[in-house]
């Protein structure tokens, strides 16, 4: 049997392959383009900041120096050593001062980036046709807004300030060790590079495993959110050891997934901890040698080396592999960052919902809907409704019955263009539905769907959803019209009851009637009734039913039910069978035909028996 509607979402979709690293990164930090003025300024700081670092290291050369110095007084070493460390207080305290305003302006630079990714990609997904959000969960589409984006700020608040402070520490200590004695420094440049090489071969290996991680922490997401949705469901069916062991599958992936990337990550520090105190050890021996030789031997063929020199010197060797260390681990963060990025600008890169066409905006649409010869699968290989032809005036009812996964469904979302059609044409007062904007359609067109949605705020401001235009008497009106009133009333705040978590503070019944009194409030020609009442009682269904047909005077209404009570009084009833228009005609004249018809109105019947048996 052909599936009803559109295609189900699958967690076992194929991984799209990470594109360019440089390509990713670039359009990365084109969004930092606006906060440029901030970022050079907070270079400025962490320039500041850096060099303050290394300063101060440096004056501890004339302080030692001068303790050590035999001609000296006791009280000029105490004099010589309080002026140092005065001095040393002095560059200290504006390095503090440039690394607080350095952290500031940061914080600002990233949120502000944050700011416009999480805008850009929200407007991105408004964008997006309706195919996108049945083919992906949405627990993934969350994670992207989430995780993925977090971990770019992570980035953007930390990683560029120590990757740019490591860089001017890096070069500046390498200044001042050559200044200091270039002997040493040959030895700790020597030994630089392979650390520097361990770490970078590290890094490389981190990138897949942290793409991956993302890729399964975005699946365990969209698990647990349509789990948690549907939690009636998998109750209702004992379904709670079946969705722990799903459960199980998808985080175990995710737990050797993580393992992996921060097995990797985790690494890099030991190792690169281990170098530098091979490099430590090896500058302090040959140091030591140089600096006894310079002060006893004479005659040493090399530059000289005195203690104070020695013990900044040393001190500057391990700053020389701190810098290195922390631009390898950041080389970490980059891949983990760049991988979020490259899942954000996935949805971003998305085709739009494309309206072709001449965009015409109708002035005044009456409902006169043909569909003609329409053609349509939702997967190329699967076909859902074959030639099928159906027209109405305007103010006619047509309803539209048949087997599950017939098309009925179908029908609807193509006339609303959540879908394109295959082959044939659907016109609206003569003009081709492709051709008219799709904002001027769907302004013309209510719908009422089985599966009800409400926002947070209030009863009122959900009912004004339909037209956002109208009064607040007008609102209660269409609440009259749909029986919502009743209810309503009897909410502690009436109107202004708020609604939280899609309306879960009222039943299934009572969401759908404020639905249907959305779609009253609205003046759209055209109605949709998707299984409207399928969530209300009998009595109050009869209620409805009421409003309804004054609410579909002088309205195009088509109408999905099974009810035979929805569908009799239509002026013409469509009987669809494997996406194929079997049957057509009113109540009366399908009857008389003794066909499929009949057969749906017997098995209705047959099912409300057994009801009333139960």
């Amino acid at each position: 049997m052909p599936p009803m509607g559109p295609p189900n979402r699958n967690r076992n979709q194929k991984k799209q392959k990470p594109k360019n690293t440089k390509a990713t990164a670039k359009r990365l930090f084109s969004y930092l383009e606006q906060e440029k003025h901030k970022i050079a300024a907070a270079f400025v700081c962490v320039l500041v900041s850096s060099a303050s670092t290394l300063c101060g290291s440096y004056l501890l050369r004339p302080i030692i120096n001068g303790l050590i110095d035999s001609t000296k007084t006791s009280q000029q070493k105490i004099t010589s050593l309080m002026a140092g460390l005065a001095l040393m207080a002095v560059v200290y305290v504006l390095g503090v001062g440039a690394t607080y305003l350095q952290g500031r302006i940061m914080i600002s630079v990233s949120q502000g980036t944050l700011k416009r990714i999480r805008e850009h990609l929200f407007r991105k997904v408004q964008k997006l046709p309706v195919r996108y959000f049945d083919t992906n969960p949405t627990g993934d589409i969350m994670s992207r807004f989430t995780n993925d984006v977090d971990i770019i700020g992570e980035m953007l608040n930390s990683t560029l300030v120590q990757i740019f402070s490591g860089t001017i520490t890096l070069i500046g200590t390498l200044a001042l060790m050559l200044y200091t004695n270039w002997v040493l420094a040959v030895v700790t440049i020597v030994v630089s590079p392979i650390i520097a090489k361990i770490g970078t071969a590290i890094a490389g290996k981190s990138r897949k495993y942290f793409m991956k991680q993302q890729t399964d922490l975005g699946k365990v997401n969209g698990y647990i959110e349509e789990t948690v949705t549907g939690q009636k469901v998998v109750k209702v069916f004992n379904y709670e050891e079946n969705v722990v062991n799903e459960f199980s599958e998808l985080n175990q992936s995710l737990r050797n997934s993580q393992v992996k990337a921060q097995f990797i990550s985790g690494i890099m520090g030991p190792c690169m901890n281990a170098m530098s105190q091979v490099n430590y050890t090896l500058t302090a021996c040959v140091g030591s040698i140089i600096a006894f030789a310079s002060r006893w031997g004479g005659g040493v063929p090399f530059s000289a080396l005195d203690i104070g020199g020695l013990t900044v010197f040393v001190n500057y060797s391990r700053q020389f592999s701190r810098p290195i260390n922390e631009l390898a681990q950041q080389v970490t963060n980059i891949m983990s960052a760049l991988a979020g990025a490259e899942r954000v600008f996935n949805v971003m890169d998305e085709a739009e919902e494309i309206d072709e066409g001449k965009k015409l905006v109708l002035n005044k649409v009456h409902g006169d809907v043909l569909v003609e010869g329409v053609t349509f699968g939702y997967n190329p290989d699967k076909t859902i409704l074959k030639d099928v032809s159906v027209f109405a005036h305007p103010g006619q009812k047509i309803a539209l019955v048949g087997s599950t996964g017939a098309g009925k469904t179908t029908i609807t979302n193509l006339i609303t263009r959540f879908y394109n059609i295959d082959e044939g044409k659907i016109t609206i007062d003569g003009v081709d539905i492709k051709d008219i904007s799709l904002e001027c359609l769907r302004e013309n067109i209510a719908m009422v769907l089985q599966d009800t949605h409400l926002f947070t705020g209030t009863i009122l401001e959900n009912i004004r959803y339909g037209r956002l235009s109208a009064t607040d008497e007008e609102v209660r009106q269409a609440a009259k019209t749909s029986c919502a009133d009743m209810f309503i009333k009897n909410m502690p705040e009436g109107y202004d009851t708020m609604l939280k978590g899609d309306g879960s503070n009222l039943s299934q019944g009572q969401r759908q009637l404020l639905n249907i009194a959305r779609a009253a409030l609205s003046k759209a020609p055209i109605l949709v009734l998707d299984e409207a009442t399928s969530s209300v009682d009998t009595r109050t269904e009869k209620h409805i039913n009421e409003g309804m047909d004054a609410l579909m005077e002088d309205r195009t209404t088509f109408v999905i039910a099974h009810r035979l009570s929805t569908i009799r009084n239509a002026d013409a009833i469509m009987v669809l069978e494997n996406g194929e228009i079997i049957e057509r005609g009113t109540h009366e004249e399908l009857l008389k035909k003794k066909g499929r018809y009949l057969n749906c109105i017997r098995d209705s019947k047959n099912l409300i028996n057994l009801c009333y048996m139960a």
